[in-house]
């Protein structure tokens, strides 16, 4: 047991290739060669899974026999262990006289994992909670430990862990089960005698007192208060997870003591102001055999971490003693009923997510889906004892000595020193290479590279056609009524299971622009400082008891015609049980009438939080902030985009977190409401069930009625307003929606390159190009495109030769063409690679057979499952009909080789349209020497 990351190199290894499906790389060519909704594969602490989803029955079959075949019967080629695990490869491969590197996807992976801070004491938490046996090494692999895994043991791990009887099988929808049965007997199981198999976790050893450990990260490149970067929290060791009720019981406790401002540790930690948010990983976890429950802070000064020790401390003693107000387990029972009524197209896979680690250990997994049960025994415990919940507490909390305190503190030369530690460990191996290990290592970096450059021979995949695609979408039937006389709402009747989806979106066009980049903070903290008579302690306890959330998020909505024209507002979501819909339309009348913006300490608390998660969502989200960037200067659209959601708006929330005085803040929201919170520019929308309708109508007319105020007409601040009606679903008095766009006639794209500099070893990269809009018949050329350059061409650059966990192309709704690369090792390299990608293209060099599995690819993406809940919504935000839908469609279809070559050149080629670069990652010589770059 070691942190070589072996489960999960395997996880990618058994990929590349098996017995039955010899080509390379089976999993990536199967994405398009397939309808599949959804297709990967996972590296938990103790078990991997491999899920894939589809629509098509066929499809279905061909997606099993390629998965069953990969994990039982792999290649495990060494050259494609060394390209997906780790190498050592020269620097320029044709001379080895060129200094050596380590190279290989996963090795790339696990680097960029942990230059994310939360990550790092996420994962020293779990290490160090349960060091007994697998627990205390990192499953995904140590970048420092990696190259110490050998082919050998990758094979040998192979063969006494994937063993049908060593696996579990979990299938979900309305396909014919004994059809996968058979399937799953014939292609796998017949093939192997019953072994026992040697992997049971054995239960940690429990402390006699409790631990404590420190620890070191990066620092956080956005924090100008480096005093306040420390991180302590308090673990505890919970029971065995396969004990369902004690967990499902556990799980509502933790939800209790740290979810929304009435929870115990949200007043004693969050409200004492000494940090910016919970500690990572807070709460109950339930992925490893004994569960763990955690609480802390984020954010505080080292001279703190006492202090908030003592606060959890005091704060368990208050909880054994008061206990929780009933409203508030009415109100976490409420919020379970809701979830198990509400419908997401991933339900399957989130079912098999929430029995996997059970099932795992052997617990019943039918038992812990019994939700009902549970939740009619818990209701039981309660009412027989009051203090049942407050005994939990004592017994897990207040008198267990299995717990862990934890802190991190950044460190300046973090990164300086891992980088230190691995090009150690880099000399260590070469000094231990002969001569023969030395040719031996040139001769097969070659090799790798020619198998990576090699045209590929597909053929033994099993593939749908083109011809298996529906040819017309399904239609969604809609009404659109004026309610009060003026406000058009979309009534779109499904079977929603009891729940109604309540939206309202009003536009943005008379704010003035100084206020804007205000406008996300706005959202976000609206619904959280109270309304009407209701203090925020109490407005969160009626969300949560009448609904199943409310969210407030900026809307930038291109237009579908025009690349300069954009509409810009604000969206109101909101659901709830039917019984429950009077009282959720009262909470929105308040928000609009009577929002409260006099809660300043609450305010302070809010901003820190959310600044806190901005800030902590780079690692993951890098290249997305890095596409942001390179399209700011090509549309209006991205302009805005940059400004609600992009680095702009991080950097903007850390310097508002770090004021001492955030009364100006406050002061601009009376004036953003104005603009927002009224009934002009308001259209709404209704999901729900055909019986429910009618009573929903009810309750919006009079939500619109209430929230009617003065008809002060306010002028919109940019001239340019297009007035344009909604195309479908027109009601019987031939109401229609209107959305009033604005346009920017003068608008003139220019070239921008920005390097965001950020403390990563690795980079991410974006590259965007302005092309057509949606409705242009180029843009589905264009979008097939985009899947071919990705799987063809950038897929082998910028992965397997190149090492970076991902990158490729994608289209945007809005007409830009993104090229993109996620935590890369190089930098201008992957942009040289981007230019490549466009001269292949113009080039031609791709087959039908290319060209049809890309069509397959996109398809899979335009057909996937639409919830109950969001069906009619690009309707209602878009303006998108079911016939511009179907024309689009057919646009696809009829994508061609000439139309592909002919709009590479057109949009992609040098000089034919603007181009926007960004990057986001470490200093970069090459860049800072290069004028034309922005370096912020």
């Amino acid at each position: 047991m070691d942190s070589t990351g072996v489960p999960h190199i395997l996880e990618h290894t058994v990929l590349c290739g098996s017995q039955k499906y010899p080509c390379r790389d089976p999993f990536f060519k199967m994405l398009n060669r397939s309808l599949s909704t959804f297709m990967n594969a996972f590296t938990a602490s103790d078990y991997t899974l491999y899920p894939f989803s589809t629509q098509n029955a066929k499809d279905f079959q061909n997606l099993l026999s390629v998965y069953l075949d990969a994990t039982f019967f792999p290649c495990l080629r060494e050259l494609d262990f060394w390209q997906e695990g780790w190498r050592l490869e020269h620097v320029n491969l044709s001379d080895p006289q060129t200094p050596l590197t380590i190279k290989g996807v996963v090795f790339n992976e696990m680097k960029g994992a942990f230059t994310d801070n939360e990550r790092i004491f996420s994962q020293n938490l779990q290490n160090k909670l349960l060091p007994d046996h697998t627990y205390s090494v990192i499953s995904g692999g140590d970048p420092l430990c990696i190259p110490e895994l050998t082919w050998e043991e990758l094979k040998q791990f192979h063969a006494t862990h994937y063993h049908p009887s060593n696996a579990r099988f979990f299938t979900y929808g309305n396909f014919e089960l004994e059809q996968h049965l058979k399937q799953i007997h014939e292609e796998a199981l017949s093939k192997f005698q019953k072994i026992e198999p040697n992997t049971m976790v054995p239960a940690q050893q429990l402390w006699d007192k409790p631990r404590e450990f420190h620890i070191t990260c990066g620092p956080d490149s956005l924090t100008t208060d480096a005093s306040k970067q420390t991180t302590v929290s308090v673990s505890f060791l919970l029971p065995d997870i396969t004990d369902t009720f004690e967990a499902f019981t556990l799980n509502l406790l933790s939800s209790l003591l740290i979810t929304g401002p009435n929870s115990p540790f949200y007043k004693a930690l969050i409200e004492s102001g000494l940090g910016t948010d919970f500690s990572p990983d807070v709460g109950y976890n339930g992925n490893t055999r004994e569960a763990y429950f955690s609480i802390g802070l984020q954010g505080i000064a080292e001279r703190d971490v006492q202090t908030v020790r003592d606060l959890v401390d005091r704060t368990i003693d208050e909880v054994v003693q008061k206990g929780f107000e009933n409203e508030q387990i009415e109100a976490l029972l409420h919020k379970i009923e809701i979830q198990m009524k509400h419908q997401t197209t991933n339900f399957g896979l989130a079912l098999m997510s929430y029995i996997a680690s059970c099932w795992n250990h052997d617990g019943d997994p039918v038992e812990l889906l019994q939700m009902g049960s549970h939740l009619a025994k818990f209701r039981q415990c309660l009412k027989e004892n009051p203090e049942f919940l407050q005994e939990k507490v004592k017994q897990y909390f207040k008198n267990n000595q299995h717990k862990l305190t934890l802190s991190m503190k950044p460190d300046d030369k973090y990164y300086e020193k891992q980088s230190q530690m691995e090009t150690e460990k880099l000399d260590q191996k070469i000094s231990s290479l002969s001569q023969e290990d030395k040719q031996q290592i040139y001769e097969k970096g070659l090799q790798l590279r020619d198998q990576q450059s090699k045209p590929q021979d597909a053929s033994c995949l099993p593939a749908l056609k083109v011809s298996d695609i529906e040819p017309t979408m399904p239609f969604t039937e809609l009404e659109v009524a004026l309610a009060a006389g003026e406000i058009p709402v979309q009534c779109c009747a499904q079977p929603t299971n009891g729940v109604v989806y309540f939206r309202a979106f009003s536009n943005l066009n008379t704010l003035s622009e100084e206020l804007k980049p205000y406008v996300p903070l706005f959202c976000s903290v609206l619904t959280k400082l109270g309304c009407g008579n209701l203090n925020y302690r109490e407005q969160a306890q009626q969300i949560e008891l009448k609904t199943g959330g409310m969210t407030i998020s900026p809307q930038v909505l291109p237009d579908e015609s025009h690349l300069d024209t954009y509409e810009q507002g604000v969206l109101f979501s909101s659901l709830c049980l039917d019984r429950n819909l009077p009282d959720m339309m009262h909470l929105w009348t308040e928000i609009f009438n009577h929002p409260s913006f006099d809660e300043e300490e609450h305010f302070r608390v809010l901003v820190k939080m959310t600044a806190q998660e901005l800030s902590n969502g780079i690692p993951e989200s890098g290249h997305v902030y890095a596409s942001l960037r390179a399209s700011k200067t090509l549309t209006p659209v991205g302009d805005l985009a940059e400004t609600f959601s992009g680095m702009d708006q991080v950097r903007l929330m850390k310097r508002i977190a770090e004021m001492t005085d955030i009364t100006s803040v406050l002061k601009m929201f009376p004036r953003i409401k104005k603009h927002l919170l009224k009934c002009d520019n308001l259209r709404c929308s209704v999901n729900a069930t055909p019986q429910q309708m009618s009573q929903a109508e009810k309750e919006v007319e009079n939500f619109i009625r209430s929230i009617r105020g003065s008809k002060k007409e306010r002028k919109p601040v940019r001239p340019h307003v297009v007035e344009k009606p909604i195309p479908s679903g027109s009601g019987a008095d031939g109401s229609q929606m209107i959305r009033k766009l604005i346009t920017e006639p003068t608008f003139k794209p220019w070239q921008m390159k920005t390097h965001l500099l950020m403390p990563f070893p690795v980079n991410y990269i974006g590259e965007c190009v302005r092309t057509v809009p949606y409705t242009h018949p180029d843009h589905a050329s264009l979008k097939v495109l985009a899947r071919l350059i990705t799987t063809k061409f950038l897929h082998t650059e910028i992965r397997e030769k190149g090492g970076a966990y991902g990158g490729g192309a994608k289209l945007s709704y809005n007409g830009i063409f993104t090229f993109y690369s996620y935590r890369d090792p190089n930098s201008v390299e992957t942009l040289q690679s981007f230019e490549k990608a466009v001269d292949w293209a113009k080039s031609g060099d791709f087959t039908q057979q290319d060209i049809d599995e890309a069509k397959l690819s996109v398809f899979s993406a335009v057909d996937a499952p639409v919830a109950p809940s969001d069906k009619g919504l690009d309707h209602f935000l878009y303006g998108l009909s079911n016939e511009m839908k179907q024309m689009h469609r057919e646009q696809l279809f009829a994508v061609s080789h000439d139309s592909l070559t002919a709009v590479s050149d057109k949009y992609l080629g040098v000089g034919k349209s603007t181009h926007g670069l960004a990057i986001v990652g470490p200093e970069n010589e090459k860049i800072s020497k290069d004028p034309s770059w922005i370096v912020k």
